[in-house]
């Protein structure tokens, strides 16, 4: 667009509802290597906030001991310069915008940080936030509440200053929050589930019991109990040890005697407040800026709008100004286009998304979102309109070319290769959506599914059984009940002469009758003849022999236990977590799916690294 459009689009746009502010300073864009940032606060104070946050993503890594950190949902930070422009944001409370120094807006398919950059520490609350999403993208197992949000309050008061990570303040709401109110016994705490009144509904029972959980984390941290965090949700959680047993065994103290303690550790007043070196090679300086278009952040801000429930409606009208003051704006577009489809008004959005990619075929957006229209039309099946099927597999190809990090790509892509019958491209580009998001628990039915339509039944009941841990109540009684479908379907299929006509369906993931798998490739795991049912453990990888090639035997010590556990093609093992099995890992965590072959030995059928 030339300058003097552009500057015509910037007058006819302020005669348009909108939350562009007149008279203020220039929007710039900052790009680091994992974060995009828009500000009107100046380049000195967007350079500040992406390394900010470049600096927690890393901090998060050493906290957790991962050498990956995923972000598994595009993420786009918005940093205001006074509190008027972010009210028009915030979340509506009985008819008034609520007050807040910042917001994260998360969707299925992008994020939103929004900050007040007037006010002192607008950090904390999106740091908590920000820490789920990085838990996210970078745990497999969803642990109980109070170790979720426990953390969350923990990594939200991490201060990077200049060469050090200052780690470990009690914050004073916390401290106030628990020297003014009743507390929730400590086996009442761990008690608390995603469902659980206490954890849902508002008032004082919710707020201790965020701040309890805040200090209880901080407590373990500072005693170095974290190793028996992970050896009490064994207990409770693959042993059915309930929680008071699992207290004194983990803990060595009745859960009376943890109450005590806890309490003594908050009146003490006392905390480890230590520092960690500062994430290296992190340089403001070295970012890209460049001023932003006031449409073009219009857009933007348009899109924030629509990613909250409070304000779709005005979301649609700025997009409809931008359009009336560019008329080719493809970004906007394409955000009209998702308003549709998330009405599911599917005749707009396409018209709006064939528009968007036309005038930019190089948005991995559209393309997931036109893709996206396809599968929720319904019109996609099995054996039928292969043209469409080819259309929807094209975008998504190359929308994951322009953006490989987005999880939900991959797992449509799967959706796309399973409805054509190419089930090995389907089970390697599910999988990598579960590398990159390992707690969609969608993801994992999916591949369930996928393991049911090739047959291989072991292999989908050891993913329904994981599933069946799953804190979410829905969860666990729709794996059980598929679980229960899939045993009795293995029972059918192996006394029939032919392949039973009985199917699952997952949400996103369609499933068709069982034919005769095909010829695997060599190496490739397959279930031809079934030695023993697969099962499943938690370990600690030791070595890795490679000896052999391609076969890789690897040492796994699982409690007091040492197995060896031999993948017939470490090239092509299914691995999550990492791109293949690699000869040098040692002292590594791991889950393992595998099928045991003699005493102490086994076959490996999947590998997560963790």
């Amino acid at each position: 667009m030339s300058t003097y459009a552009k500057l015509l689009s910037l007058l006819l746009c302020v005669a348009f509802a909108s939350p562009a502010f007149s008279g203020e300073p220039q929007w710039v864009e900052i790009h680091s290597p994992h974060f995009s940032v828009i500000t009107d606060a100046g380049d000195k104070r967007g350079r500040d906030v992406a390394v900010r946050f470049e600096q927690m993503r890393a901090v998060f890594g050493a906290l957790m001991v991962k050498a990956k950190v995923n972000t598994p949902i595009p993420l786009q930070i918005i940093a205001f310069r006074n509190s008027k422009e972010l009210r028009q944001f915030s979340p509506i409370w009985r008819g008034k915008a609520t007050e807040l120094a910042g917001l994260f807006q998360s969707g299925s398919d992008r994020g939103f940080i929004l900050l007040d950059m007037s006010v002192e520490n607008p950090w904390q609350t999106v740091f908590h936030e920000y820490a789920h999403q990085l838990m996210n993208g970078t745990m497999s197992v969803q642990l109980d509440p109070w170790f979720e949000e426990g953390f969350a309050e923990y990594f939200r008061t991490i201060v990077v200053d200049g060469k050090e990570a200052n780690v470990g303040k009690i914050p004073d709401d916390e401290y106030y929050v628990l020297a003014n109110t009743s507390w929730l016994r400590i086996i009442d705490l761990l008690r608390v589930r995603q469902y659980s009144s206490t954890y849902n509904e508002s008032g004082d029972h919710r707020t201790v019991f965020y701040a309890e959980s805040g200090l209880l984390v901080h407590y373990i941290y500072d005693n170095s109990l974290i190793p028996k965090v992970g050896e009490y949700f064994d207990l409770v959680r693959n042993k059915d040890v309930s929680v008071e047993a699992a207290i004194q065994q983990t803990f060595g103290m009745s859960a009376a005697q943890f109450d005590k303690t806890l309490r003594n550790y908050h009146s003490s007043g006392h905390y480890k407040y230590y520092k960690l070196a500062a994430p290296a090679g992190i340089d403001g300086k070295l970012y890209s800026s460049a001023p932003l278009a006031t449409i073009d952040a219009q857009v933007i801000l348009a899109d924030a709008h629509l990613h909250s429930s409070d304000y779709q409606k005005t979301a649609v009208e700025e997009f409809e100004a931008v359009l009336k003051a560019d008329p080719n704006n493809a970004a906007a577009m394409r955000g009209l286009g998702y308003s549709y489809l998330m009405k599911q008004d599917f005749e707009k959005a396409g018209e709006y998304f064939h528009k968007s990619a036309k005038l930019n075929s190089n948005d991995s957006r559209v393309l997931y979102y036109s893709a996206l229209l396809s599968q929720r039309e319904g019109s996609v099946s099995f054996g039928s309109d292969n043209e469409r099927l080819e259309s929807m597999q094209n975008e998504l190809e190359k929308s994951i070319k322009l953006d490989p990090d987005f999880a939900d790509a991959y797992s449509l892509l799967a959706f796309a290769y399973m409805s054509r019958g190419k089930r090995e491209q389907a089970g390697a580009v599910l999988l990598k959506a579960i590398e990159l998001n390992p707690r969609n628990e969608q993801y994992r039915f999916n591949l369930a599914n996928l393991f049911l339509d090739s047959q291989k039944f072991d292999e989908a009941i050891s993913v329904l059984r994981m599933l069946q841990s799953s804190g979410d109540p829905q969860i666990v009684s729709r794996s059980t009940e598929e679980l229960a479908q899939v045993q009795r379907y293995k029972e059918q299929a192996r006394a029939a002469a032919q392949p039973s006509t009985q199917s699952i369906a997952g949400e996103s993931l369609m499933v068709r009758t069982p034919s005769a798998p095909s010829e695997p490739e060599p190496g490739t795991p397959h279930v031809t003849g079934v030695i023993g049912a697969a099962k499943f453990l938690h370990g600690k990888l030791l070595s890795v022999d490679c000896s052999a090639p391609p076969a890789a035997t690897l040492t796994i010590l699982a409690g007091s236990t040492t197995w060896s556990m031999r993948a017939a093609n470490s090239n092509k093992a299914i691995v999550i977590g990492a791109d293949q099995i690699s000869c040098d890992w040692k002292n590594q965590k791991v889950a393992v799916n595998y099928r045991e072959t003699g005493d102490r030995q086994a076959d490996i059928i999947s590998l997560e690294v963790q």
